[in-house]
């Protein structure tokens, strides 16, 4: 179902500051008002004394939130979780090069030392006694065996040597200290030169796995005195290279441990703690205690200013995103005040009909009027601004405290939207039935895939489904049974509208059909041909059809100056003068108009009648007249117009022309009926008559095709009809 066209209001960019100023502030009055009747008819619930159910009793009633608050852990859960964060946190250690030349350093000195030791005495007791207090001072204490080892020079220096490779090799590329690394599993971080690098502890050197490597290398291995001096000496002089830096990784468990958030559960506003007849769990008791605790911290009502202006601000905001997408995609609906109030009636009575729906016990979302709205949108404007508008007004009645915890949003989203999308192109009366059809299914659909996510009984799933198929009944036929108000209201008329009209037994055809039977046949034929041009075209087929039924009612005032009423022989205009006769066929558009006034026709149907000729000149009568008289003024010989302005219009101009000329063919053939129709559309562009109207030059192809197909089964041999100069048919023969 499309909507009708209506004037649109001047752009209100053009308008002075003080009138923008009165627009747009009209506008956004209108829903500021919506957003306040929301608050009125769905008011906040007052800080009350709630209920506490314990862990496995049944609660009798929904439990929403008021508004948000924490469930503090107890300290025993905070530490707990804190622990397991701090058990996730890798310990930091440093990488030390600096340990590595003070570890060659003390060797060098040591060995410097004892050198010394050795040249002072000569081998003597003295020099032995000497080497071991040099020694002492570095931590060793030396039997006389060891002392006189390293008291020999080739193999105190092969010791020497030896070690100052284990240094250089394997501390140079890191070797913690035994124990380091004992309580840890799992990758560390090392710090080197101020960058990080993960390593796994397992793969880190350590004294102990020094030792072993240094074994490799040991230069007298099978020497009962040397062998653990070589150790001895390993351990004394060894720096590690890696070393645990405990103030980081302390610092940094710290902060994983402020990490941990102290609450439990955060619980939002409008959050369903527990729904009516559900067994409490200990999550709901805990949910519940501190609501309890936290309601009676608030004092009642002490907030219930903020808590008013948020709920009006909540519902403003979501009103708006209605308004923004209306102003984006349909802005001539935003500059009709009229149209802005339909689309705020419609949001009304869905705000009324879920207040009305909240009384009841136990609530049932799927009675929410959302459908009810989409229906009336699509019917009036279009499908985009509908499924939005559905959205949104979803979404606004599911915020709603009486809704939340419920399965609202879901359900009316769902339905909502497929009635905005069922709601098309109407072609029969019965249609109807298929959008109730339609939009049942969906609520059923719902019903079905809550259920069997929720694990609910099929008697409950029964009952969901039953509310929505009972909700898709009453929103469709509310809906067309308040259409023809809104219409009136709108200046829209819309597809049931156009149905009606295209009754052939309605009093203004059933004239037609008497009073001037030729032109009347001459209507049955444009209506085919603009019906299936614009079906091809993707334009309204119904409205052209309408349209072109009314197009030339005006005839019927004096139908004998017509030539298709006329009977062979006989035309009134060989008596008249050719303005005489202009005057005559001009004025069937004005009597036209006059007629529709009369017998109420729609504003859609009456642009048919105004447009189908749009300036043309009535060429046949100013030829004559210019054959008598040079000097006559053309301006007495053209239609008053205006141009098409909608696609539908302008296959209807196009259709009216090329029916009246391939009327008079001779064996009309598909070769010349094309001849026909191409040299009428040529003319018609040529004539700037199409300049107004919304069509492309590949749809006005689409158009010429199907005018040829439709009038090669339309027309047989015609009697020929005199031409005017130049032309295929005479101007006088279209009229």
């Amino acid at each position: 179902m499309t909507g009708g066209q209506a004037t649109r209001p001047s752009d209100a960019v053009a308008m002075p500051r003080e009138s923008r100023l009165a627009f747009h502030g009209a506008r956004i009055g209108v829903a500021v008002g919506l957003a306040v009747l929301t608050y009125g008819l769905f008011p906040a619930a007052p800080a009350v004394d709630l209920p506490v159910y314990e862990v496995g009793s049944v609660a009798s009633d929904n439990v929403i939130a008021p508004f948000a608050f924490r469930v503090l852990k107890t300290p025993a859960e905070l530490k707990t979780e804190q622990d397991a964060v701090v058990r996730n946190i890798e310990p930091v250690y440093n990488f030390v090069p600096a340990a590595l030349d003070t570890a060659r350093q003390a060797l060098a000195a040591f060995n410097s030392a004892v050198a010394d030791a050795v040249d002072s005495g000569v081998g003597s007791p003295a020099s032995i006694s000497t080497i071991q207090r040099v020694a002492s001072s570095w931590g060793m204490q030396l039997t006389v065996p060891q002392a006189t080892y390293l008291g020999t020079e080739r193999r105190r220096s092969a010791l020497v040597l030896a070690l100052s490779r284990v240094f250089d090799r394997w501390l140079s590329a890191g070797v913690a200290s035994a124990g380091a690394l004992d309580s840890v599993r799992g990758p560390i971080l090392i710090r080197s030169r101020g960058e990080e690098r993960r390593a796994n502890a397992d793969s880190v050197l350590t004294f102990s796995m020094l030792v072993s490597r240094a074994r490799l290398i040991h230069p007298d291995p099978g020497s009962a005195i040397g062998d653990p001096l070589y150790i001895r000496m390993l351990a004394t002089f060894f720096h590690p290279t890696i070393v645990p830096d405990h103030a980081t990784t302390e610092v940094r468990r710290e902060e994983a441990r402020r990490s941990v958030s102290t609450a439990k559960y955060d619980v939002l506003a409008g959050e369903k703690i527990v729904g009516a007849n559900e067994v409490v769990g200990r999550e709901q008791n805990e949910k519940l205690r501190a609501l309890h605790d936290a309601v009676d911290k608030n004092h009642g009502g002490r907030d219930a200013g903020r808590r008013i202006i948020g709920a009006i601000l909540f519902d403003f905001l979501l009103i708006a995103l209605l308004g923004l997408t209306i102003i984006v995609c349909r802005p001539q609906v935003y500059e009709n005040f009229r149209w802005l109030l339909t689309v705020a009636l419609a949001a009304t009575l869905v705000l009324v009909g879920g207040a009305v729906v909240s009384l009841l016990r136990p609530v049932h979302p799927e009675l929410v009027p959302v459908a009810l709205a989409a229906v009336i949108l699509s019917a009036l404007f279009e499908q985009r601004i509908s499924i939005i508008a559905a959205m949104v007004l979803a979404t606004l009645v599911a915020g709603q405290s009486v809704f939340r915890g419920t399965n609202a949003l879901f359900i009316n989203l769902v339905g909502g939207a497929v009635a905005a999308a069922t709601v098309g192109a109407i072609r029969r009366r019965n249609q109807s039935y298929r959008w109730i059809v339609t939009i049942g299914g969906a609520y059923i659909a719902t019903a079905v895939g809550i259920g069997l996510t929720l694990d609910l009984p099929w008697r409950e799933i029964v009952d969901s489904a039953g509310f929505g198929v009972l909700n898709a009944l009453a929103c469709v036929l509310l809906a067309v049974l308040v259409m023809p108000m809104i219409e009136a209201f709108t200046g829209i008329e819309t597809d049931l509208t156009l149905l009606e009209w295209s009754d052939l037994n309605r009093p203004l055809m059933q004239r037609l059909s008497l009073e001037a039977p030729g032109t009347y046949a001459h209507t049955i034929a444009i209506a085919n041909l603009a019906e299936a041009a614009c079906r091809a075209i993707g334009a309204n087929p119904l409205r052209a059809r309408v349209g072109a039924y009314y197009h030339d009612i005006g005839k019927i005032e004096k139908p004998q100056y017509f030539v298709e009423n006329q009977a062979k022989g006989r035309n009134p205009h060989d008596t008249l003068q050719p303005n005489a006769s202009a005057q005559i066929i001009r004025n069937h558009v004005r009597e036209g108009l006059e007629l529709a006034d009369r017998y109420k026709l729609p504003r859609a149907l009456r642009a048919f009648i105004t447009e189908h000729h749009g300036t043309g000149t009535i060429s046949y009568f100013l030829d004559r007249a210019r054959q008598r008289e040079a000097g006559a003024d053309a301006r007495d010989y053209v239609y008053p117009g205006p141009l098409p302005q909608t696609p539908e219009t302008a296959v209807v101009m196009l259709a009216d022309g090329i029916e009246a000329a391939a009327r008079v063919l001779h064996e009309p053939t598909a070769e010349k009926v094309r001849e026909v129709v191409d040299h009428i559309v040529r003319q018609r562009i040529e004539q700037g008559q199409l300049t107004d109207a919304p069509l492309t030059l590949r749809q006005i192809e689409i158009v010429k095709e199907e005018f040829t197909r439709v009038l090669v089964g339309m027309y047989h041999n015609r009697i020929d009809y005199p031409a005017a100069s130049g032309g295929v048919t005479s101007e006088f023969a279209s009229v």
